[in-house]
């Protein structure tokens, strides 16, 4: 059984997509680490939390980035724990990215249905659970 199909461009021609999207991310992340969003009138409220009061999965995803660029580990899990989770699942993900184009061996794109039904759930117990009196732990 002959193995996964190895790329025959070189190395940096094959890193320029993983490179452009890590520039992407690291723009973004600086920006939010210089416009503090906690001093009101730089970002939007978040619309579901303005029209009813309930917390989206991504309300205090940009305090949480703040948080975690200045080195606040623990500011950014209260904000938005979640989040903090994503940033990390970016990391791997991209790293594991990287690490196969180095290889020549194309990046895993399909990752079928059970994760992603699985991630799915995830993100309603957390919108559930920081909604509910008992889940204040996890209000931004």
């Amino acid at each position: 059984m002959p193995g996964p199909a190895v790329s025959a461009a070189p190395v940096w021609q094959r890193l320029a997509v993983p490179a452009g999207l890590l520039t992407a991310a690291a723009g973004a992340f600086a920006y939010v680490g210089a416009v503090d969003p906690n001093d009101p009138g730089h970002y939007p409220v978040c619309p579901l939390y303005r029209l009813t009061g309930l917390y989206c999965p991504g309300c205090g995803g940009l305090r949480s980035a703040h948080a975690f660029v200045h080195g606040d580990l623990l500011t950014a899990l209260h904000d938005n724990a979640l989040g903090v989770a994503g940033y990390l699942g970016f990391a791997v993900l991209w790293t594991v990215w990287v690490v196969r184009t180095v290889r020549g061996r194309p990046p895993r794109t399909q990752p079928g249905p059970v994760p992603l039904w699985g991630l799915g759930v995830l993100v309603l117990l957390f919108t559930v659970v920081r909604n509910l009196p008992s889940g204040g732990w996890l209000h931004p």
